[in-house]
């Protein structure tokens, strides 16, 4: 059963407790890796295999039979294959697998922005097949319930709007992997995604913000605005652009912590009176970090 049907079946009051793929630590510990020792980056040698595990996590995810095997995309393109046709094509009686297909394909190529129903729409359709929203809006929410995709919402928006023009991000990187070329930036905020949602949960806890400025995530329970930065690269433009919104956030919504994520660099800043920390996504991940 997907869990849309555990209500209609079981009846009555129920729990429903949400596993996700692996978290980094847990890839760690399932290689033999101890997360929790604090020496664990302290030698060359330590840090390059904790690096070698986090680029394996990075690209292929963390799906529990695929953290250990050496040939992980051919699992992976099997596993997509059955969620894909079992458990949103064959269970919802999917007839434009094609259109399907182009639309999942635009999800993994877009997942630091977001897309609105009517974009995605005009994108299957500019294939050349014809679709309706309404059907666009259906395909979606299959892939929800098959927990293929998650959102996450602009929380400038109104009610109509978070729900019509979320982030879609992925359940696992390994899927984004299969679908999408060239996406380090993607792949880099999609772990983040994973780990803000996996730690808070997806309703109503964590959002970006898209109103003049931009912020990949921002957390209202803790107040902390993260941005996503695969390198700084030393560049006074990529420090401006991903320092502004951070710093400019304030003015609209309460700001205690801002994060900055990138792929391995580590420092602290200080604009315009404010801190910004910018984090290694393994530490990120690791929760050596409490965000």
């Amino acid at each position: 059963m997907l869990s849309v049907d555990v209500a209609s079946t079981l009846g009555g009051r129920f729990l429903t407790h949400e596993i996700f793929p692996f978290s980094f630590s847990e890839y760690l510990e399932i290689n033999g890796v101890d997360s929790n020792n604090k020496l664990i980056s302290a030698t060359t040698s330590n840090r390059a295999l904790l690096m070698r595990h986090f680029e394996e996590y990075f690209l292929f995810g963390g799906f529990p039979e695929c953290a250990t095997i050496p040939v992980k995309r051919d699992y992976l393109t099997s596993l997509y294959q059955k969620i894909f046709l079992g458990d949103i094509a064959a269970r919802h009686r999917v007839e434009n697998i094609f259109a399907l297909r182009v639309l999942f394909r635009k999800l993994a190529e877009s997942v630091n922005q977001p897309l609105s129903f009517t974009r995605a729409t005009n994108i299957i359709a500019s294939t050349g097949t014809k679709i309706g929203k309404s059907t666009v809006i259906n395909y979606l929410r299959y892939a929800g319930d098959a927990y293929l995709i998650l959102t996450v919402s602009n929380i400038a928006d109104n009610i109509t709007e978070r729900i019509s023009n979320p982030k879609y991000y992925f359940i696992d990187n390994g899927i984004i992997s299969l679908l999408a070329l060239d996406i380090r930036t993607s792949l880099l905020e999609n772990l983040v995604a994973l780990a803000l949602i996996r730690k808070y949960g997806s309703k109503d806890a964590v959002y970006h913000y898209n109103h003049g400025i931009e912020v990949d995530f921002y957390i209202p329970e803790t107040e902390t605005a993260i941005q996503v930065c695969y390198s700084m690269d030393g560049s006074s433009d990529t420090l401006e652009r991903e320092t502004r919104g951070l710093i400019k956030i304030e003015e609209k919504l309460s700001c205690r912590r801002r994060i900055i994520v990138t792929y391995e660099e580590e420092d602290e800043i200080e604009r315009d009176g404010c801190r910004i920390e910018i984090i290694p996504a393994w530490k990120f991940l690791l929760n050596n970090y409490q965000y």
